[in-house]
């Protein structure tokens, strides 16, 4: 029977919009010699064959197998069709409009083939700080809208020279309809300001920038998704200077490297670690310091932490800084302490003359702030601890089973704030936006969700959220749902974070209930109580609380959070007795200076004490016990981080201090009282800190591992997930895994999401979308 060229319709969804697919297809096309066409629409790419079945096939390994490196396929449909399609060859036509469906692309590090041009002396784009393509460069911290046109882009305003527009049309060009296709005849131009807003008439304003922070000049510098403030990290005084200006005493600062070579003077660099600051997202990896002889950065750009976050120069513009330079440059968010990143001109001058004394701005508008993103590698797995630029907002495909029959919005927590739309069968979790409790980190907060709405043309049918009533998150989801009649699901905190953990290891929506470990800071109960050490039986519907760490009381509130003597000093007085607690002072002399009967008081009369099993907090409490940030913290988990710092050091074995398990309630405890005569008599006899720290560790994965065998026996389930904030800490995590796959149970992390509250939007959407859907549905 004889074999006629059919027509055919392929429609592809995922990132297939401003990362050259168009050109990239009419070049498969072109290869085959079939003819049809290409376009963007609102929900994705739509390709039209006239082939034979057996090209049509060919054509499709070819479209998977060859993707452009920023393409990500979510959905690829075949269908004939009836429409008439020209056999005159394959062309490349104008986007179309329509609903929404496909995904933003995240802006990518600058790709191997435009660095070579921006350094090649006889290239016209030689030295140009915005050079790109299709392959990398802006692309979500420009887009104003979707099809991702140049219209829809902050790019809008630059009219392309003839020998840019030229590259632009040609489907053959790498630069075929890159958006932010530019040079320096027509495209964005930097320049350098003192911190009044003057102008400075320099040559060359990159190697003034050089000269100015070898000097020791603290300079604010206009990147891609918002400004950072910069100076030679091995640079003492200007570190120290710069902390003090920023109001930022202790917390560690990001530091970016010319290359790799550069890097690895400063941390012990493994082959995946190269891999991951060369990778198109460029992330900050925290790596482990070198042992260098003493020579290295300054002490202030990390006081007591063993590890240094390192990234590599991801925008033409910082590669044009870091030429030639030998030395790491701190490149922190610029912002006062505090506040979202600034990413406008006029801003950041008002908000950073205070902190820079120089300014390399640009003309090329942000439209939406992304901060960088930042991993840590563990046991060769790269775990996100912030996810923002590179990776946000690329879409995450739902797990098996779970089907959208409204749009949804997930609002996330208080702090590390994101938001989760759901819309097809895809989650977009947004780009870190910061804590709420700042006022203007609200306001971004506010106006990402107006962006993502309007971007993704999202109108919410379903709203989900935390269910502690004082979030600003929860209270802006009530009074959306009370204003546009839309429903809402509560979601309690520590259920959203194992959901999250499920999600992103697609165990599938109607999988039998895990055993979810869930470690973080404060979280609101069930009972209304404060939790952050749980042990929940859950499934993406329900979850029913089995274990938890005894409660001990937050003397002050928040003060306790800030201020981790007071966790001490509330754990000491429930596992001492009163004649021991009187004589805590001798092991701890500090605490003969803060007011402990005002504690004690508060305490018995249940005043601004609020009782919570936070492990969080537990942490707080043998940190402080350790001299670890004693009387304040100045950032979130600085306790607890150099808690972790400090049992790293311990360089010889050491046994666990033993913790109890308390089966006399409905609720399986883990109790800590007996940790601290463990710690006082080690502390009594001078053992070395680090191994205090390091048994502290053993000691709670061992008592978490024992819980688990436990509630294993009684409710049969061979799944456990592990999440929450506290989880962030490798040894914790690792020994944590390693003991739970030891005893045969199937174990789930989180590594593309954060553990902390940056992934529980993701699974408050889950969480919402599981009880909408009944039991067993299709």
């Amino acid at each position: 029977m004889a074999v006629f060229r059919q027509a055919y319709q392929i429609r592809v969804r995922g990132l297939v919009q401003g990362v050259g697919f168009r050109p990239f297809v009419w070049q498969i096309a072109r290869r085959l010699n079939v003819s049809g066409s290409v376009r963007n629409d609102a929900s994705g790419v739509l390709i039209e064959l006239r082939a034979f079945p057996a090209e049509v096939d060919q054509f499709v390994e070819l479209l998977k197998a060859e993707l452009p490196p920023l393409a990500r396929l979510t959905s690829l449909d075949i269908s004939t069709t009836d429409a008439t399609i020209s056999e005159s060859g394959f062309s490349i036509i104008a986007s179309q409009q329509g609903g929404v469906e496909t995904g933003s692309v995240p802006d990518a590090a600058t790709c191997s083939a435009c660095l070579a041009e921006l350094s090649t002396p006889a290239d016209r784009r030689f030295g140009y700080p915005f050079i790109n393509c299709t392959h990398c460069g802006p692309r979500f911290s420009i887009t104003r809208g979707i099809p991702y046109d140049r219209s829809n882009t902050t790019m809008s305003e630059f009219a392309m020279c003839p020998a840019c527009q030229q590259e632009y049309e040609d489907p053959a060009d790498r630069r075929f309809h890159a958006q932010p296709n530019a040079c320096a005849k027509c495209g964005p131009k930097v320049c350098l300001l003192d911190k009044n807003g003057k102008w400075l008439d320099v040559d060359d304003p990159f190697i003034v920038l050089q000269q100015r922070i070898a000097a020791g000049t603290i300079v604010a510098i206009k990147g891609l998704g918002g400004f950072h403030l910069v100076c030679d990290a091995t640079n003492e005084e200007a570190v120290r200077t710069l902390r003090l200006r920023k109001c930022r005493p202790a917390k560690p600062f990001a530091l970016m490297a010319a290359d790799t070579d550069v890097v690895s003077r400063y941390v012990k660099l493994s082959d995946h670690a190269r891999e991951l600051l060369s990778s198109r997202v460029a992330p900050v990896v925290l790596l482990d310091r070198a042992d260098i002889g003493g020579a290295g950065v300054a002490d202030a750009v990390a006081p007591g932490i063993p590890r240094l976050g390192f990234m590599l120069p991801y925008t033409p513009l910082h590669h044009l800084l870091l030429t030639g330079v030998s030395y790491p440059l701190v490149m922190t968010s610029g912002n006062p302490a505090g506040a979202p990143q600034c990413i406008d001109n006029d801003e950041a001058l008002q908000q950073l003359s205070s902190i820079a004394d120089l300014f390399l701005m640009h003309d090329r508008v942000i439209y939406s702030r992304v901060d960088d993103s930042v991993v840590q590698l563990e046991e060769g797995r790269a775990r996100y601890l912030r996810r923002a630029r590179g990776a946000a907002p690329e879409p995450l495909l739902l797990p098996p089973g779970f089907k959208v029959d409204t749009p949804l919005l997930a609002l996330g927590g208080e702090l590390k704030s994101t938001i989760c739309l759901v819309q097809q069968d895809q989650a977009i979790l947004s780009q870190h936006l910061g804590d709420l409790e700042d006022a203007r980190t609200y306001s971004a907060f506010e106006e990402t969700i107006d962006l993502y709405c309007e971007l993704y043309q999202h109108r919410p049918g379903l709203v989900a959220m935390d269910k502690h009533p004082e979030y600003l998150s929860t209270k802006y989801g009530l009074a959306m749902a009370a204003e546009q009649h839309i429903p809402l699901v509560q979601v309690q905190h520590h259920h959203a974070h194992i959901a999250s953990c499920l999600g992103e290891n697609a165990y599938p929506q109607d999988g039998e209930a895990v055993l979810g470990i869930c470690l973080d800071g404060l979280g609101f109960g069930d009972d209304g109580a404060i939790w952050g050490g749980e042990l929940l039986l859950a499934d993406y519907r329900q979850s029913r609380r089995l274990g938890s760490l005894r409660p001990f009381e937050l003397a002050g509130g928040t003060n306790a959070i800030r201020e981790p003597w007071r966790c001490l000093y509330s754990q000491l007085r429930q596992s001492l007795t009163p004649e021991q607690l009187q004589s805590a002072p001798d092991t701890w002399p500090d605490l003969a200076s803060k007011p402990c009967a005002t504690l004690a008081r508060m305490i018995d009369k249940q005043l601004n004490a609020p009782a919570a099993s936070s492990c969080g907090r537990l942490f707080d409490a043998v940190a402080a016990a350790l001299d670890c940030s004693f009387s304040s913290i100045s950032y979130e988990g600085q306790a607890a981080i150099e808690l972790e710092a400090l049992a790293a050091g311990c360089l010889q074995a050491v046994d666990p201090y033993q913790l109890d398990l308390d089966d006399t309630d409905d609720v399986l405890l883990l109790d800590w009282r007996p940790l601290w005569p463990q710690i006082i008599q080690d502390l009594r006899v001078r053992r070395p800190r680090q191994e205090v720290a390091m048994a502290f560790h053993l000691g709670l994965v061992k008592a978490l591992t024992a819980m688990v065998l436990v509630l294993r026996n009684r409710h049969h389930f061979e799944h456990v997930a592990l999440s929450g904030g506290v989880m962030q800490n490798r040894l914790l995590h690792g020994a944590l895994r390693q003991a739970l796959d030891s005893e045969g149970l199937t174990v789930f992390s989180q590594n593309r999401l954060p553990a902390n509250d940056g992934g529980l939007a993701f699974g408050q959407a889950l969480v919402a979308l599981a009880r909408r859907q009944p039991p067993g549905a299709d």
